[in-house]
This record gives structure tokens, sequence and C-alpha cells, in this order.
């Protein structure tokens, strides 16, 4: 979706981000986008390096924790669990449920991704991301 709008990242995929003595976390995937250029090339994370600008958690065999995540900084979290998706954004330190993602303000992301994956069960996933390319 974000090559779809061309808007500039860095996939980081499932990298493990941690605050020392606080907390650390493994999304399933994550994503630079305002800070996409300093990652560039990063084959290793710095300890000075920012946290993702999103990361993607799908909630199968155990539960994501909010707590840390918030403690890591990552601006928005997508959590997918058990056909629904909940997006999260970090505001003053605390995660508040949105219905929309600054990064695609226009699209209905908690209807559009569930349904997306449901698809892709039927059809498989090519077909489904091109849809979604088509669609975004």
């Amino acid at each position: 979706m974000l090559k779809a709008k061309d808007i500039r990242y860095q996939p980081f995929g499932s990298t493990t981000f941690k605050k020392q003595g606080l907390a650390g976390v493994e999304p399933d995937a994550c994503f630079y986008i305002q800070n996409y250029q300093q990652m560039i090339g990063r084959r290793r994370l710095q300890p000075d390096d920012p946290p993702p600008d999103l990361a993607i958690e799908t909630d199968v065999t155990s539960k994501t924790t909010l707590d840390a995540y918030e403690a890591i900084g990552v601006p928005e979290l997508w959590v997918y669990d058990n056909g629904s998706l909940s997006i999260y954004l970090l505001k003053e330190g605390k995660y508040i449920k949105s219905d929309t993602s600054p990064n695609f303000e226009n699209i209905a992301i908690t209807q559009i991704i569930p349904a997306a994956v449901e698809r892709s069960w039927q059809v498989g996933s090519f077909p489904v991301l091109q849809e979604l390319e088509a669609t975004v």
C-alpha cells in the first residue's frame, strides 16, 4: 500500500527493538516512513536509531503488549487479531485507538485489511495484493 501510494519507505521486517531496561518488541513487520532515509543501508540497529514509524502485529499465538510498544515509542501500531484490525497512534506516550492511519488518511484500513486477509484465503495473496494496489 505504501508503494501504491508512492510513499517512500524502508522495510525492516521482523526486527527486534529494545529499550534498555524497559521493553523489547519484535513486530511481524515494520516500516520506516518519515525516517526512511536515515535507515537506508542499515544492517544493524544502532542505539540512537529511531523506532519504526509503523509496526504491524498479527496476534495468533500471543497477544500484543501495547505497553512495550509505548516504551519503544513506535508512533503507529496495527494489530490484526481474529479477523479485526486495530490501529493505535502514540499520543503523549500512550496509545489511543484510531479508525484511520495518518499514512493512509482517506483509506478505510480497518475494513480493507481484514477483507483482504479473508479474500487471500480464498484466491491467494498475489491477486489480493494487486487488488489492494488498485484500491489504494
